[in-house]
């Protein structure tokens, strides 16, 4: 028997809640559609549900709130540029965002979505056909980890390319549930298991990005990717310095979640370095060799460093 599928478009937040608690056995919530899409197509993505909150206005609002900005979760990532405070205060996300995907992608992926992007492997993001011929992995339900052996752990790659600089400015996220409003730390929605990278609540909407506007943050980053436009990161490295030295290097592309190493401008930048490689969990998933990403974050974190010295 086929399943009835559903396609359903609620107007507020509000709606959203009540329809994912009611589909609550098989549905995704639908934004710009760019890594929802592309993973049903796959079949990496087998929800009989999908929740579309592409027309819910009060997600697409940029405020200023006392000595924070909120940002609208379904804020296209080529609009980033279009309000003046967020190009004023935050550059260096205007900048990642154009770093992201194709500029038609960018006209379309959400910032909220682009946060909350499927971990990928080389070894997963394949058409069925291919998964089922080189045999089923952990994240799709398999035996075992094609790319480290192992049987326990799976290592796909945390690949968004807002988040690392987002966190490394202390970005917070709001999340509306059915049991209310909260606000958390971004980084502490990646839980670093490949298989279930995230530990939001299954029916959560993000509604804004929130960053601090009186902190002054000099910020830089460098992505690694065969292309420049359309390829996901092999890796990312950012970091950010605020007015009181408190200095925060941020990864991605070289573990199951973003890779977080805190400081201050007086710290050793080599000793800060070591800790941020040490603690990537890198395994060959990836287009480029395990050892070539692990060399390439010594290489860009020196360069980020001496950009930010000039600054």
């Amino acid at each position: 028997m086929i399943a009835e599928k559903f396609y359903l478009k609620p107007k507020s937040v509000g709606e959203a809640l009540k329809t994912a608690v009611q589909h609550i056995s098989s549905f995704r919530y639908l934004a710009g559609g760019t890594d929802v899409v592309v993973n049903k197509y796959q079949g990496n993505e087998e929800a009989n549900c999908l929740i579309d909150i592409s027309d819910i206005n009060e997600l697409k609002t940029v405020t200023a709130d006392g000595d924070y900005l909120k940002i609208g979760a379904l804020i296209r990532l080529d609009d980033l540029q279009k309000h003046e405070i967020i190009s004023k205060n935050f550059p260096a996300l205007i900048n990642i965002a154009h770093e992201a995907a194709s500029p038609m992608l960018r006209k379309t992926a959400t910032i909220g979505g682009n946060v909350l992007c499927e971990n990928r492997c080389s070894f997963y993001n394949q058409t069925e056909w291919w998964r089922e011929a080189v045999g089923y992995c952990l994240k799709c339900e398999g035996a075992v980890c094609i790319a480290t052996g192992g049987k326990k752990s799976c290592f796909s790659k945390f690949v968004s390319d807002t988040a690392p600089v987002l966190i490394s400015m202390d970005a917070q996220i709001e999340i509306a549930d059915k049991d209310g409003v909260k606000i958390i730390p971004l980084e502490s929605i990646y839980t670093g298991n490949g298989i279930a990278p995230r530990n939001l609540s299954k029916t959560a909407v993000i509604t804004s990005i929130i960053l601090p506007l009186n902190r002054n943050f000099k910020c830089s980053f460098r992505k690694l990717r065969p292309r420049e436009a359309v390829d996901f990161t092999s890796l990312t490295a950012a970091a950010a310095i605020d007015n009181k030295g408190k200095v925060k290097i941020v990864l991605g592309g070289v573990d199951p979640k973003p890779i977080v190493i805190e400081g201050l401008r007086a710290d050793d930048k080599d000793e800060l370095i070591k800790k941020a490689v040490k603690k990537a969990r890198i395994v060959d998933n990836d287009v480029y060799s395990r050892g070539y990403r692990k060399e390439m974050i010594t290489v860009f974190l020196n360069r980020i460093f001496e950009e930010l010295s000039k600054e």
